[in-house]
């Protein structure tokens, strides 16, 4: 992170992530609502851990965008070997990769004991809910510090980061409920699209709010404001832009639920019509054949006294 790139490509895994998982338990609840139970992660058909594989390509590229790539020298260290102080935040985003890496192990080795062990599905939400308690910490306890433009950003970064945290912990409890489902799958998507937008206008000349200009300070480049004023509204505008993507973010996920009930949605109704009809059926049959046995039998008793008179 730190640059445009580095917030665009980790923008980009979170929204694609986020995406992929509001298809998948809108899809689940369109075709089971009466029976849908969420998952944190999903399998695919060919691949069973393409998700799991994803998360852990994207984990690993950005560590070593981060320790290995990105420094002059190809290594974060000093030459005395320890950490400089202009490398701590790629330390610090290093770290939040790897926590979400180790999920992604965990919740490889958790599916593959899932028979052997029978708490692998609460302990891979735990796993997720560490790596987002790890994020939210690094970006609160920051060692650069998000003061002005770039605060405002990353404060209501850290918001979206906490919904994505207590909705995560609350599936625990709640696995049958569509609603935590859909507001954890939207807020990482969300996640990814404010770092997507953060690091656009950021780190764009063209972008930066009137009265502020970039300035590079120890290696970093960081938004200054030449007046109180136009930090003042520098800021408005990030809480506006906020708001507007907010709204934005709702009617998608609206959309894509009613687009998706209207393809899968008719085929659980259907089935539902069936299988009511199917009940009604057996109702009705089943009472014309205990007729006939009591009358069979009755008979019976009748011809029975007739012979022994």
């Amino acid at each position: 992170m730190g640059t445009l790139v580095g917030h665009v490509l980790p923008g980009l895994a979170f929204l694609a992530l986020g995406l992929w998982h509001l298809f998948n338990n809108i899809k689940l609840f369109c075709l089971r609502p009466n029976t849908f139970y969420s998952s944190i992660w999903f399998p695919v058909s060919k691949i069973r851990y393409l998700e799991l594989y994803f998360i852990m390509f994207s984990s690993s590229a950005s560590i070593s965008m981060e320790l290995f790539v990105g420094p002059r020298k190809h290594h974060p260290f000093d030459s005395d070997g320890t950490i400089p102080s202009n490398h701590l935040h790629n330390f610090e985003h290093s770290s939040i990769s790897l926590s979400i890496l180790v999920y992604a192990v965990l919740a490889l080795v958790l599916d593959r004991a899932r028979y052997r062990a029978a708490a692998s599905e609460g302990l891979t939400i735990l796993a997720a809910a560490a790596a987002f308690s790890q994020e939210l910490l690094l970006f609160h306890f920051h060692s650069t510090d998000h003061v002005g433009v770039e605060g405002q950003y990353h404060l209501i970064l850290q918001l979206i980061i906490l919904v994505s945290l207590l909705t995560t912990l609350m599936g625990i409890a709640l696995p049958k409920s569509f609603l935590v489902s859909l507001v954890r799958s939207s807020s990482i998507a969300f996640q990814g699209v404010w770092l997507i937008f953060l690091g656009c206008m950021l780190y764009t000349p063209s972008l930066i709010p009137k009265g502020c200009f970039i300035h590079v300070e120890d290696g970093h480049k960081l938004v200054k404001c030449s007046t109180e004023e136009a930090l003042h509204r520098a800021k408005s505008l990030v809480n506006l832009e906020f708001s507007w993507l907010f709204v934005i973010n709702i009617i998608c996920v609206v959309t894509l639920y009613l687009i998706l009930d209207q393809t899968y949605g008719g085929n659980i109704e259907y089935s539902s019509l069936t299988t009511n009809y199917q009940r009604e059926q057996c109702d009705e049959e089943q009472p014309h054949f205990e007729t006939p046995k009591k009358s069979f039998v009755q008979m019976g008793i009748l011809v029975d006294h007739g012979e022994k008179m």
